[in-house]
């Protein structure tokens, strides 16, 4: 626990309420805050939108010098330098995006040590040239502390590994009194580990807050044409208990391949929905002008593989969907960590099917992975099958594999409309019997085939219409048994073979089943969602409830935002983000003093912008 009497402590607080215009700190941010303040190094694992950037920011105007932070995309650092200057912070960054006269313009002020912040790629930081800077400024006492962001990037097996990472292990040996941090949103123990290890970070402490992003509702759904039920979700939000519609809201739709990306951009802007495609494959440019309209833009759907999200600063993504199972919970967690950060309701939903289980298996089986590390895919990609086909709640499952406890959350499809159960035992042995009997060569489809007694010109050439298995399943439909097979795989009973083409085969695990020397309690899949009426709330995050006059006042606040934001030509969340502007509506201030009360207006935004936001205020009175 942080010392309350620590001066650290107390000048930290004072800089966070002038400077960033909130009256204390949350969770574990004072911790970390005072521990580096004073020359620690620090492993911060702490969820997106948990304030990580306030845990280099703050003590980065604490300490003597310049503070360099690693950061790997250039958007993060266009929109944090954006934002810091809003704050009269001295903050600035280098990268590819500039010319040689804007870089030497960051040059001087480095030299001139008027820069408190510089924000760095990782390839950057490592160059030999600058090093030898940085050695300068550490000899005078003026390098002031190391913030690595996006540290799981380190980590060689993770979902987002950046070879260059690997190098910033130099910076241990050579800047040995300049304080180290890594921070990140996501990793288990095993990548905590490795960041740790890979970064020279051994000896540093950990802060791990909680996991929990609770504004966040967690929706999964078995695929069945999954464009459609993409729509569906976005025209009406997820399950019988969903948020409302998220038509005109900002939010990212992943899909594994390049070319569903584009389809299923092609697709949404065929049904009105203002969608943008991004992958590799596309013109750099383009890729980059996409990119910015998201982040810039209020409204806008990012259809992307998983190359794009990291480091994307904008807090108010109502949703992540994905159309395709991720290859792990670390994966999933990261990507869909990118809704909510600014705390107000969001929503995440994924549509998947059996087949992405034999795709990625087979994916994992063809890497030039050694066997230890294949063995970890594997057991990371079952406790993503496990999490979709979990009865329990989501978050709980989602915890779980972090390593922390929680109760039933009561804000995921299982707690707000829990799955029925049913005793799966005989249709289980049916299936295993049809595997077994088939001579384990064959994939879902010709299995249910055999058991529904479809007499296919596949099923004659192997004989299979003569098995005692043809035909006993024909009380269940095509949607019960691939359910049923679902279960059975995330429950290790049964696993694609992806050397025969992801024709399934029995474990050791399945015999006592099959023997009926035990009961298996299986979910039943779910009907198919009623249609309920589209939200036309404009403006209003889903979740929020406003009066007619709260969303007059909202809706001129945006537009207000908006109009200054085009004027600085920064992102309209720069300026302030929605949960302030929400903040103004509910209270209505009427003075400079009741203004200053707001979170997120620290004493420079109140000189800036205070006398037009309580004009904006009395013209909806």
């Amino acid at each position: 626990m942080a010392n309350g009497n620590s001066p650290t402590l107390q000048r930290a607080l004072s800089t966070l309420r002038a400077v960033f215009g909130y009256p204390a700190f949350r969770g574990a941010q004072a911790e970390v805050i005072t521990h580096v303040a004073d020359g620690g190094d620090a492993l911060v694992l702490m969820p997106t939108g948990g304030g990580k950037s306030l845990c280099y920011q703050v003590p980065a105007l604490l300490r003597r010098g310049l503070t360099i932070v690693v950061s790997p995309l250039i958007a993060l650092m266009q929109d944090q330098v954006d934002a810091l200057k809003q704050l009269d912070i001295e903050a600035d960054f280098l990268n590819s995006s500039q010319d040689g006269e804007e870089a030497r313009r960051v040059w001087r002020k480095v030299h001139e040590g008027t820069l408190t912040l510089l924000y760095v790629s990782p390839e950057r930081l490592v160059l030999e040239g600058f090093l030898d800077v940085l050695d300068g400024l550490a000899a005078r006492g003026e390098l002031a502390l190391f913030a690595i962001d996006e540290a799981h990037c380190v980590s060689q097996w993770g979902h987002d590994f950046r070879p260059e990472y690997m190098r910033l292990s130099a910076l241990a040996a050579r800047f040995p009194q300049v304080p180290r941090m890594a921070l990140t949103a996501t990793a288990d123990a095993q990548t905590r580990a490795e960041i740790a290890q890979k970064l020279g970070l051994t000896e540093a402490r950990h802060f791990v807050a909680s996991f929990d992003r609770p504004n966040i509702r967690y929706h999964v759904t078995e695929k069945d044409d999954a464009r459609r039920q993409l729509l569906q979700f976005l025209r009406q939000g997820a399950g019988r208990a969903g948020h409302g519609g998220h038509l005109g809201e900002s939010g990212i739709v992943y899909c594994q391949s390049r070319k569903k990306v584009d389809e299923t951009a092609t697709f949404l802007r065929e049904q009105g929905v203002s969608a943008l495609p991004y992958h590799a494959g596309m013109d750099a440019a383009l890729r980059r002008d996409h990119q910015q309209r998201f982040i810039r833009e209020e409204g806008l759907v990012m259809v992307a593989t998983i190359a794009f999200g990291m480091g994307i600063d904008k807090p108010d993504v109502r949703f992540v969907a994905h159309l395709d199972l991720p290859k792990s919970l670390e994966g999933y967690y990261q990507e869909t960590g990118r809704a909510g950060r600014d705390g107000l309701p969001a929503e995440v939903w994924m549509a998947y099917g059996l087949s992405e289980v034999v795709q990625l298996r087979k994916w994992i089986e063809e890497s030039d992975a050694g066997e230890d590390q294949k063995r970890v895919e594997h057991l990371r990609l079952d406790s993503m099958l496990g999490f979709c086909e979990a009865a329990q709640c989501r978050r709980q499952v989602l915890l779980h594999y972090f390593g922390e406890a929680s109760a039933p959350c009561g804000n995921c499809d299982n707690c707000l409309d829990p799955p029925a159960t049913w005793d799966g035992t005989d249709a289980a042995r049916k299936l295993m019997s049809a595997i077994v009997r088939t001579g384990q060569r064959f994939g879902a489809g010709h299995l249910i085939d055999v058991l529904r007694g479809r007499t296919t010109e596949r099923m004659t050439q192997q004989g299979h219409h003569l098995l005692p298995t043809f035909g006993i399943g024909a009380d269940l439909d095509d949607n019960h048994w691939r359910s049923v097979l679902r279960q059975l795989v995330a429950l290790g009973l049964v696993f694609p073979d992806v050397s025969a083409y992801g024709a399934y085969r029995l474990h050791e695990a399945a015999r006592p089943v099959l023997r009926g020397e035990q009961a298996l309690i299986l979910r039943q899949p779910r009907a198919a969602t009623p249609k309920r009426s589209t939200s036309t709330r404009s403006g209003v995050p889903a979740g929020i409830d406003l009066s007619p006059a709260g969303e007059r006042l909202l809706n001129a606040l945006r537009a207000w935002r908006r109009r200054t934001a085009a004027t600085q030509n920064v992102p309209a969340y720069v300026i302030f983000q929605d949960t302030t502007l929400l903040a103004l509506v509910e209270s209505r201030p009427d003075s400079h003093d009741a203004l200053a009360e707001i979170p997120g207006l620290g004493v420079k935004k109140l000189e800036r912008y205070g006398e037009e936001l309580l004009e904006v205020i009395a013209s909806c009175d």
